[in-house]
């Protein structure tokens, strides 16, 4: 049962299997939990967020006819959660900083890397400031990235979550990976610094192109043009290089352990829905 595709399993879970219920909630509740965490901030909030939307998935199951993916669907449910969180204020504006105020204090930079246990505490550590920096982005810049650059939906999809515009999604995503870049480059080992242009010319906004170019919104020819320039500019590469770098890190945001003690709140949960749906 574990690995049945979604569709799969959501046509058991339809018919009313409960073990095909319980794999779709296993399967997928790191991954809400993770989106919880991030877009609120606080371990509490993220739980409530998850056996919300697990709940919500297990009353609405035999209803859901695929009009989106499963993912889709749950994470516009987590979203509406999440939302409510904030309205709530426990996740307070004291995070809403700016990148740079958030990121302003002392660290460590990145080391050369090296094997053993100094190696882990720079990972640990450069993953701590990541997470700062996504965590002080606005809400609206945050969920974006979140969505398309950790959970890995496409720009469609993150737009069916939102309820906006494809273009409104990538114009949001393109700001917050620069803002995001922008506020862990200290921590890349990457030198930034503002060097004479290339040529006597301005160069371009590599970064933006190169973020636009992942979204498959620049042409062939721009393209190529793009690569001719960082063939010739050693900065311009450099900061390529971060923003890469930085988005690497970002897709490989660790999925988390859910807590026991959560996934038995869940678990009891669901299972007494359940029983009172047996029950009518």
């Amino acid at each position: 049962m574990a690995e049945a595709s979604d569709q799969t399993l959501l046509a058991a879970a339809r018919g009313g299997d409960e073990d095909a219920l319980e794999a779709l909630l296993l399967r997928y509740q790191p991954r809400v939990y993770r989106f919880g965490m991030k877009m609120c901030g606080d371990p509490d909030d993220a739980k409530d967020v998850l056996q919300e939307t697990l709940l919500a998935m297990a009353r609405g199951v035999r209803d859901f006819r695929g009009a989106s993916s499963l993912s889709t669907w749950l994470y516009t449910i987590a979203r509406s959660f999440c939302i409510k969180k904030r309205r709530r204020s426990r996740f307070a504006p004291a995070e809403q900083q700016s990148l740079d105020a958030a990121l302003s204090d002392e660290g460590m930079q990145l080391p050369d890397p090296r094997p053993g246990p100094e190696e882990n505490l720079a990972g640990r550590q450069i993953e701590a400031k990541l997470a700062r920096a996504i965590a002080a982005l606005d809400p609206m810049y945050r969920e974006v990235l979140v969505l398309r650059d950790i959970e890995g939906l496409t720009a469609p999809a993150v737009a069916e979550v939102l309820g906006i515009g494809v273009n409104a999604v990538k114009s949001r995503l393109h700001r917050a990976r620069l803002a995001v870049r922008k506020a862990i480059l200290p921590y890349l080992g990457i030198d930034d610094r503002e060097t004479p242009l290339h040529g006597g010319e301005q160069c371009p906004d590599v970064l933006t192109l190169f973020s636009r170019h992942l979204e498959g919104e620049i042409s062939a020819d721009l393209c190529a043009q793009m690569e001719r320039h960082l063939d010739d500019c050693g900065r311009c590469r450099g900061t390529c290089e971060s923003l890469r770098r930085t988005l690497a890190l970002c897709h490989s945001v660790p999925t988390p352990r859910v807590p026991d003690s959560v996934q038995q709140s869940v678990r009891e949960s669901v299972g007494r829905l359940l029983a009172s749906d047996r029950s009518t």
